[in-house]
Parts: structure tokens; C-alpha cells; sequence
């Protein structure tokens, strides 16, 4: 009977430790959603765009890209 109730704590902590990384990613995934949904990305992504498009040397940039 004693080693049963060890058994039964290590799930306990192994449902712990499990259930935290879930709540985790969650948490980061919610982020990525808000993110995304206030324009933080497509504002990100047209200023990586569009910054060096104005010199030679960017416009020769691109072409390689």
C-alpha cells in the first residue's frame, strides 16, 4: 500500500507539470492571436518591405530576394 500512494503522487505532479505547460502555450498563443489581430503584424511586415525600396541598392535587393 505504501508504494501506491507514491505512484499516485507522482501523477498528481505529472498532471501538474502538464497542465501548466498547457495553460502556457495557451497563454502564448492567445498573444500571437491579439497580435495578429490588432495589425502588429501586417504593420510589421510592410515596414521590413518597404524601407529599402527608395535607393539603388535596395532595389537591387529586392531583385535578388
Amino acid at each position: 500500500m505504501h508504494m501506491r500512494l507514491r505512484e499516485k503522487g507522482q501523477a498528481s505532479v505529472e498532471y501538474l507539470v502538464v497542465g501548466l505547460a498547457f495553460i502556457a502555450l495557451m497563454g502564448a498563443l492567445a498573444a500571437l492571436w491579439r497580435f495578429v489581430a490588432t495589425g502588429g503584424l501586417s504593420s510589421l511586415m510592410e515596414a521590413n518591405a518597404s524601407h529599402a525600396l527608395g535607393t539603388m541598392g535596395g532595389l537591387f535587393d529586392a531583385l535578388l530576394f
